[in-house]
């Protein structure tokens, strides 16, 4: 038996924007485990970082072009996938925004625009990716999501995401309805509060880290190394009868009522 359980696969990995993503936690432990990684970048302004990220895995880490609100990138990126990979095993899907006005004051004043925005990014992209990648995916796999205990609970800020990890969330539930005939799997990892650069956009960010350490049973929330092997765990054969579901990796606070 392998040393490592993802010896031998094939990772796309969506949503590195710099070394404190929780992407990138993901996509080393990934690495780690023996899977051969690919990674998408939005836009020229990130090329660079994912770049030299991807690099650490060695100067030939493909890494191609994907905004995934524009079909044709999306399309552009899965085909020089299927160039280079003779199949797909994994997917890694942590994409989400919402414009900063959305993640403050009311949900109530929420606009259309931002509201559509958000479900477009954090929520559609996922059901996108997943129809690009099941015919890539010939001899099954997992495709893994990030979400947030937003999704579930009201969190005060956090607004029209909440409103788009849910759709994720019950997107996750279909998809793993719709591809478990093939064998792909498809489930969510709800990270408790890290301290990424997309997370000190939420208003009121330290507060939600203190009142974790102050009321999660473990007396805080999580490492990215501990989403890491989570990551591992969903994409490993350990998980093969698990799908559909959302993995709470938060110091245990989703299990508390006050």
């Amino acid at each position: 038996m392998s040393a490592k359980p993802l010896e031998g696969k094939t990772a796309l990995v969506f949503g590195v924007a710099n070394k404190r993503s929780i992407a990138w936690a993901i996509a080393q432990a990934w690495a780690e485990a023996g899977a051969k990684l690919i990674f998408n970048y939005q836009g020229e302004r990130l090329k660079e970082n994912v770049e030299e990220l991807a690099g650490t895995f060695g100067a030939d880490t493909p890494i191609f072009p994907c905004d995934v609100t524009k079909d044709e990138e999306v399309d552009a990126f899965f085909n020089q996938v299927a160039a280079i990979a003779p199949k797909v095993d994994l997917l890694l899907h942590s994409i989400a925004f919402a414009p900063k006005e959305a993640l403050e004051g009311d949900f109530l004043n929420t606009s259309r625009e931002a509201y559509l925005i958000a479900h477009n990014i954090s929520a559609y992209s996922l059901v996108h990716l997943a129809r690009k990648a099941e015919p890539l995916m010939t001899d099954g796999g997992s495709i893994v999501a990030m979400s947030y205990y937003g999704a579930e609970k009201v969190v005060p800020h956090y607004n029209v995401m909440g409103v788009a990890k849910a759709s994720l969330e019950a997107s996750t539930r279909y998809l793993a309805y719709d591809l478990g005939k093939k064998k792909i799997r498809v489930n969510c990892i709800s990270a408790g509060p890290v301290n990424t650069l997309a997370a000190r956009g939420i208003a009121g960010f330290g507060s939600m880290l203190k009142h974790y350490d102050e009321h999660a049973p473990l007396g805080r929330s999580c490492e990215p190394k501990e989403l890491g092997a989570t990551g591992v765990f969903l994409a490993s054969d350990g998980a093969a009868s698990i799908t559909g579901q959302v993995l709470y990796v938060d110091g245990g606070y989703q299990i508390m009522g006050m």
